[in-house]
């Protein structure tokens, strides 16, 4: 590590670390995936208040290895991938141009509740590209989130507008700004992670559809984790640096795993005879459209790739299809059968594989099933 390395790094602020957070398995492995393969369209996680949503997604952040960037580009433009780069960029490659290259780490940007639509895609400066003709662009979020996490907490809260524009510019990997017959687009390609309580109201059906993933998190029941957690975030606000120090090869370990499985993704391949199970899946629980379908075959390579394998098989599709099917199952009022065990009791009898017993099936999702395995 070069001495400015060093001391970026050393200013940057403390973050808990990933690999110290105890249980939320699912919600850490919906993550993750997401991370290896950003087109499985995101992840909503609905759950308690305290159970570390906020902490484990900066985590996650902090975790992943830093990027090559273009210097100086609002956009962290990919020096070498042209649907990641900006059009000044690519025009300047195209016409033979050096491109300075710097690195950077991923970016986490918030989005504020009260954010506006400016705030978010960007403004134009009419007065300034009318008297100067240039296209004067005051980049917004979804600029800064570019190749990073977007982050908005407490999502079923926002404007279904603004939540609109956010999913539009997730599945596109661009966002276009259109003024007074001026038009700027530039690549806004990056994981797009909601939370919420679901006590304070749930998303629209057709905008929780467009989330790939879908994790629940409840709080940790059992006295004896509970005592950990708390003795651990203790003993991470009193001393950070010697605890990020006592978690440090567990990290790089697991950094490491990510990049593997983002160089194997491409490789990793899944029977036909899976593929169209997962179908039936979908078909038998009535999902509407074929997000569903999509998203279980992504989310299983992803996990096949992060286990560091080329074939998809039936356990990595049991552990990955809750996730991606939960929240597309049509609601009844009336009924009080948890999706979940809805998706899984289809699952077991297509794939013709047992149902998970109780015990690893409760709360939290098919619970150590699920499990990371760092």
């Amino acid at each position: 590590m070069t001495p400015t390395a060093q001391s970026t790094s050393s200013a940057r602020r403390v973050v808990f670390p990933f690999t110290a957070i105890v249980g939320q398995e699912e919600m850490k492995l919906a993550l993750l995936l997401n991370v290896i393969d950003p087109k499985i369209g995101g992840v909503m996680i609905m759950g308690d208040r305290g159970t570390g949503k906020s902490t484990t997604i900066r985590a996650l952040a902090d975790l992943l290895p830093e990027i090559p960037v273009v210097a100086n580009d609002p956009f962290n433009s990919d020096p070498s991938d042209p649907d990641l780069m900006s059009d000044e960029v690519r025009l300047k490659l195209e016409q033979g141009g050096e491109i300075p290259v710097d690195r950077k780490k991923v970016q986490m940007v918030d989005l504020p509740l009260g954010a506006t639509e400016d705030r978010v895609c960007g403004t134009i400066d009419i007065e300034k590209a009318l008297s100067e003709g240039v296209k004067a662009f005051e980049p917004g979020l979804l600029a800064k989130a570019n190749r990073g996490i977007l982050y908005v907490d407490e999502v079923n809260l926002l404007d279904d507008h603004l939540v609109d524009v956010l999913l539009d510019s997730a599945a596109s990997g661009w966002n276009t700004v259109e003024r007074e017959g001026i038009s700027i687009r530039h690549p806004a390609r990056f994981v797009l992670v909601g939370s919420g309580n679901p006590e304070e109201g749930e998303l629209r059906p057709q905008l929780l559809d467009r989330f790939g993933m879908h994790a629940e998190i409840h709080t940790v029941k059992e006295p004896a984790l509970r005592v950990q957690i708390v003795e651990q975030r203790a003993e991470f606000d009193q001393n950070p640096l010697v605890f990020l120090e006592k978690y440090k090869s567990e990290q790089e370990a697991l950094q490491q795993k990510i990049v593997n499985a983002q160089n194997l993704l491409s490789e990793v391949k899944s029977e036909y005879d899976l593929r169209v199970k997962i179908s039936e899946v979908c078909s038998e629980l009535d999902v509407d459209g074929l997000r569903g379908d999509i998203v279980t075959n992504r989310a299983a390579k992803a996990l096949t790739a992060f286990e560091g394998r080329t074939e998809v098989t039936v356990d990595d599709i049991r552990r990955v299809i809750t996730l991606c099917l939960r929240h597309r199952l049509r609601k009844d009022p009336l009924e009080s059968i948890d999706s979940g065990y809805k998706v899984e009791k289809a699952f077991a009898r297509i794939f013709g594989v047992e149902l998970l017993d109780d015990d690893a099936a409760q709360k939290n999702g098919v619970g150590q099933k699920l499990g990371v395995r760092n």
